[in-house]
């Protein structure tokens, strides 16, 4: 019997495989969601299906926007999907596939295959046959906002409208057979955390601006200071010379 990996196991592995430091503020968030991730990837009732990926991938790239160095976001979320034995590749081609699928749908369509509607088909279709295949599901935030990604990506209209959006939470919770009062909860949750995070970002650029105009300045009182003591030095040398030259007498 294999034995279940601890939460800092999982933190050694991601560590291990990305080792140059986060940025304090997001630093929370990546540890966040990894132990989050840990606490799904070793549950029982666990499955790993594509609407989860996508709450994932989305959860990750927007609450890791404006991280610097950019570059650096690669090898994270690699680690982060790594480090609960998760493939990277996997994770992105199935939100990639299920986004497509929603930019083309209406709230109507995704409604109609998430209910197992006769006639729908494509990704949506077999998210949905994934969740009624009759295995224990067990609901997480991570899958609630995959959920609300797709209705926010498909072709009415509903981003930015939080009743209508709120409406067909409600919905497709009870199509889905979700937990409605905790899955609204956890989306009012993140809708927030992203508000506070996206405050948080501007907050630390405005530091970061504040600082490099003070080592600017100080830079140029640096230089000042030292084209001021050149020019003094200069005037003392030419002063010095010139007490030492001897005068020359009149001949008249």
């Amino acid at each position: 019997m294999n034995e279940i990996r601890t939460v800092s196991e999982t933190k050694r592995t991601f560590y291990s495989l990305h080792q140059r430091p986060i940025n304090a503020i997001y630093r929370r968030v990546v540890e966040e969601l990894m132990v989050e991730m840990h606490l799904l990837s070793v549950s029982v009732d666990f499955r790993f299906e594509s609407i989860y990926a996508l709450g994932v991938v989305t959860a990750f790239d927007r609450f890791m926007a404006g991280y610097q160095p950019d570059r650096d976001l690669g090898s994270i979320f690699n680690a982060l999907c790594q480090s609960v034995g998760g493939n990277v590749d996997d994770y992105r081609h199935r939100a990639d596939r299920l986004l497509e699928a929603a930019k083309v749908a209406s709230a109507d369509d995704l409604a109609a295959a998430l209910n197992r509607a006769e006639g729908s088909g494509g990704a949506l279709r077999e998210a949905a046959d994934v969740l009624a295949n009759g295995q224990p599901f067990k609901y997480s935030r991570l899958f609630g906002i995959g959920l609300y990604t797709l209705l926010e990506s498909t072709t009415s209209d509903l981003a930015g409208n939080a009743e209508q959006i709120k409406a067909w939470i409600d919905r497709l919770g009870t199509t889905l057979n979700l937990p409605i009062e905790k899955l609204q909860k956890d989306l009012e949750l993140y809708r927030g955390n992203l508000e506070k995070i996206a405050q948080a970002r501007i907050t630390y650029e405005d530091m970061l601006e504040a600082e490099r105009r003070k080592r600017e300045q100080r830079a140029l009182e640096k230089a000042a200071a030292a084209e001021a003591k050149a020019a003094s030095e200069t005037a003392s040398e030419t002063a010095s010379e010139s007490n030492a030259a001897p005068s020359s007498a009149d001949p008249s």
